[in-house]
Formats: C-alpha cells, structure tokens, sequence
C-alpha cells in the first residue's frame, strides 16, 4: 500500500510562496477600489518604519508624525463626534430635525443647504424653481439662519455648515444669528466648509471666477484667524473630490494640495502659521475597500505634520495635527436593494474609525433614492453607537498599526500623494492645475476606469452586477411637500417688505465699493449686510458685478 506524502507546512517565506504558487488562484480582481494591485502577502521587508533621515514614520499616537493618531489617548479619552448631515424644506423644517437628533444621541449639527443656497440664488430666483428646499435647507437671510437653531444654544452646540462658495455670506448670517442670541463670536465653535478649490475641481458649485472666489475665502479665513477662536473657517474637502470619482490616491493628494495652498495664501497674508493652522480641519470620504480607506488617512496625517513643520515652519505642535471629519460614500449607496447599503455604510463607518477620525456622518441606506426618512436617519446614527459602544474597537488606539499590509498601503498612499505634488508644481501650484483642468480631467479618467471594471463585472457591486435576485420592495421615501417651496417664497418676500430698503442699498454699495480694492477684508461689509437683511442673491449679485461669473471649460 502506497504510503500518502505529507503536506509540507512552510516556515519561511520562500516556503510559503513555492506552496502559495502550487495553489491556484480563483478568478478573481485582486486590485483595491482605486485599481492599485494587491499583493497576496505582507511582510515586514514591505514596510518602510524609518525614514532616510531616520525619523520614525509610524511613532505613537500623539506623537509626529501622527501616523497612529493625533491625540495620545484617542477614543480611550474621547468619542468622535456623532454629526449626522441634515437639511430639508424651510427653516423650521430643518430645526425640528436638529431638535429630533439632538434628542437621540447626536453630539453635533451639520447643515445640509439647498443648490439654491448652494449656488448663490435666491429661492425666488428663476433659476430656483423646483429646487428650493429639496436637497437641504433653504437659507436666504439672516432671518432663516435664526430660525434654523431656533431653541439650540450656538454658544454650547458643534456646527457644521457644508456650504462653499457662499461660504462667507452664510458665515455672517450665522454670526448675526449668534448676536440675535447674545453669544459672541468667540464662543461659536464648529465648521465651514468653504473649500472653494475643490469646487472647481470636482463639486461645481461656484459663484465667482478663481481668483477672486481665493480672495473671498482668504478673507473669511483672516477674519476668523482675528475673532473666532473656536471656529474652524476651512473644512478641506477630499469627500466631494471622491465623490466625483476620484481614486483614494487622487483624494489625498489634491485634498491636501488645495490644503497646502490656502496655507500659503494665509501665510502671504501676513498670518503666523501658528495662528491659524490649530483650527484648519479637513474632510474626508469613506468609501468601500477598507484598508485602502484607513492607510489614506493614517498616509494624510503624517505628510501634513511633515509639511506643516518642514515646509512651512509650524512651531506649535497643534499645527502640525491633522483633525478630520469622515462621511461614508454617497456614491457607493444603490438605488437597488437598498437595505444593503446599511451593511456598506456600517463597513466604511468602522474604516474612519479605526482610521483616526474627530467626527463621523453615517449616511442613511435611502439615500440613492431620496432625503432620508427619520427611520434612515436612526439606524444611519446607531450604526455609530453600535461601533463605539459594542463592538471594542475603540478599547486600543490605532489596532490595525503595524499590520504589514496597512504600513505598506500606508507608505504607497504618501509615494503616489508626492507624485501629484510633484506634477502639479510643474504646472505653476494648485490654483494654475485646477485653472488648466488637470485635477478635473485625471479624475474624469479615473471615473471612466472604475466604471468599465464594474460594467465588465470585474469589480462586484451586490445587488448591481452581481446576486441580483432578492427583495427590491419599494423603500418608503421622504417626500417633500412642494407647499413648502410656496412657504419659503413668502419668507422671502416677508423679509424684503418690512426691512428698511435704503441700510440694503447702502451695505451693498459699500460691499462693492470694497471689493474694487484688494487691501480691505469683505467680511465686516458682509457682516453689515446680514444685519440689514439683504439676501444671499442680492449679495452674490453685488459682488459678481464686480467679480464677475465663472463659466468652465469642459474636459474631455
């Protein structure tokens, strides 16, 4: 009887790999979402710990570069931040909800504006019609903002406004609807987006041409540098840049490009770096692929600290933290068995936390189809609570750090990060590579790749491409009232009958007059603005006469 070999059980690597290559594969993409090749193992010779100038590139948490984490304790000490996303309808539509989630658990707002509000009209401007209100909450006074955190203590509560373009004007009514309240400028804390390059590159809402839309936003940033300390003036956005379909290595790089530059325009300024970078915060997607999504922002937080302190000549080291918000990926949402998207989100919530994140929006499974409903809402929120209070990832700080695979996909995110910067400091710095469309066009062709992978079947998306059979009843939706349209209407107009006309006219003639000149700061005049009660469109009006509009060049 013939006697059965043993199998060999491999010791060494060169062991495992004859065994690995006796096996065969099965059919299967072994690419990471953004197409970048995975190898089958990691090893210790894949990870680069220490740098050329023997500096430690992984450290602790706490400690540069910060690659483990910015704080020592991380959520040992503290809980990220549980800011779901909302806005719909009116302003006491949208306050009701902030109300809602206030109750439930929420520890900060973020406010969902309306395209109208997003693009500088008007709800009774023409080009409104049919959008007011629909997609988040219309906001076209002072008045409105009021009536958004009617009952919430702006002097106590985290506010997070996702709103670009516009930013400054929606700054100045929320500071008006501080004063209104009696809390100073120095006791609001939270949020504004105000990324006004990654406008251009990937959200396309923008109201002014590039260069003086980089006036406004520096201007907004000077401003709170001098009389906001708890305020955070520029949320550096990587998540619409993903969004627009960027790879995670395109995310990180043109986030942090466009991060680098509004440094250096505040620094141009006059600005200590030290004065304001403490209270730069950025913004970040989560989509899918769970290790690449954790290496890219454990790979940010570190390439920030070395060009805050090397390049720019941050002392303070809170400059040199990079805090970030994470939302998980909209574009990953299906509109096809929807009630998979709370798995999807649940994954991509759990790779900003052990990511590293300061804040975390979970989005609802509902909303490929329409605004979440409150049922979406809830389980979008205990999605959070389940991963922070039971699943024990947050009992040890950065757990997945020193994995061969993690430090690896780590350092090849910082590689292909420089490589951008590299390129784009050919063509004359961030402002000159959006102006030649060079961000646009490299994510349009990455968006064009990962399409063909999964219309090929390549990439597997459930429910879409694959395992198609299954439940697809009809998800109750959020309809919004077209009454309520008609009610902000006559907001509008109520606003515009009892206010004094002439304050108006003479705020907006002094705003003009003061954006001719490059030396004057536009947020005082802002400011004046909001206090009469001149509308956002009135406002954008003003300026574009003397800015003018922005038309883009399409990128084939």
């Amino acid at each position: 009887m013939a006697t059965q070999q043993r199998p060999v059980v491999p010791t060494t690597h060169e062991e495992w790999l004859a065994a690995y290559g006796a096996t065969p594969e099965r059919d299967a993409e072994f690419l990471t979402l953004s197409g970048e090749e995975v190898k089958p193992l990691y090893t210790a010779d894949d990870v680069v710990a220490v740098s050329p100038d023997g500096e430690d590139r992984i450290g602790v948490p706490g400690g540069f570069p910060f690659t483990r984490g910015v704080y020592p304790s991380m959520y040992r000490g503290r809980l990220w931040t549980m800011r779901q996303f909302a806005g719909f309808g009116t302003a006491e539509e949208t306050n009701e909800r902030f109300h809602y989630l206030l109750d439930h658990g929420q520890t900060g707002l973020s406010t969902a504006f309306d395209m109208p509000s997003l693009m500088g009209h008007d709800s009774d401007h023409a080009m409104s019609l049919g959008e007011v209100g629909r997609e988040g909450v219309a906001v076209d006074t002072a008045v409105d903002m009021g009536d958004l955190f009617k009952g919430i203590d702006l002097g106590e509560v985290s506010v997070s406004m996702t709103i670009n373009a516009p930013a400054a004007i929606m700054l100045a009514f929320y500071v008006v609807a501080a004063e209104e309240q009696g809390v100073p400028t120095e006791r609001l804390g939270g949020t504004i987006q105000a990324d006004i390059l990654k406008e251009y590159i990937a959200q396309k809402e923008w109201c002014f041409p590039v260069d003086p839309a980089m006036r406004l936003m520096g201007d907004m940033v000077q401003w709170c540098t001098e009389t906001m300390p708890r305020w955070h003036p520029v949320s550096i956005s990587g998540y619409h840049i993903r969004e627009a379909g960027s790879t995670a290595q395109q995310e990180l790089a043109f986030t942090l490009k466009d991060g680098l530059t509004y440094v250096q325009q505040a620094v141009d300024r006059g600005l200590d770096v030290d004065d304001f970078a403490p209270r730069l915060s950025f913004f970040f997607n989560a989509q899918i692929d769970f290790f690449e999504e954790i290496a890219k922002y454990r790979a940010a937080r570190r390439i920030w600290a070395r060009e805050l302190r090397d390049t720019f000549g941050a002392k303070n080291p809170k400059s040199w933290l990079m805090r970030f918000h994470t939302q998980t990926a909209g574009v990953s949402l299906t509109a096809q068995q929807p009630l998979n998207n709370i798995t999807r989100t649940a994954i991509e919530a759990l790779a900003g936390v052990l990511g590293g994140t300061q804040s975390l929006h979970t989005n609802s499974y509902d909303e490929a189809l329409a605004l979440p409903t409150e049922e979406a809402v809830r389980i979008a929120l205990r999605t959070q609570q389940i991963i922070a209070h039971e699943t024990g990832v947050t009992s040890t700080i950065d757990p997945l750090g020193g994995s061969y695979f993690v430090e690896a996909l780590t350092d090849r995110m910082e590689e292909a990060a420089y490589d951008y910067f590299r390129r784009i400091d050919e063509l004359g710095g961030m402002v000159e590579a959006v102006k030649q469309n060079f961000c646009q066009r490299e994510i349009a062709d990455a968006s064009y790749e990962l399409q063909g992978r999964i219309d090929h079947g390549d990439r597997v998306v459930v429910g879409v491409n694959h395992y198609l059979e299954g439940d697809d009843s009809q998800t109750p939706l959020l309809r919004i009232d077209p009454a309520l349209e008609r009610k902000q209407l006559d907001r509008v107009a109520a606003v515009k009958g009892r206010r004094a006309s002439e304050p108006v006219q003479q705020t907006l003639t002094a705003l003009k007059e003061a954006a001719a000149r490059e030396d004057v700061n536009l947020m005082p005049h802002l400011l004046d603005a909001a206090r009469v009660h001149a509308t956002e469109g009135e406002i954008i009006g003003a300026l574009q006469e003397v800015f003018g509009s922005y038309t883009e060049t399409p990128v084939f």
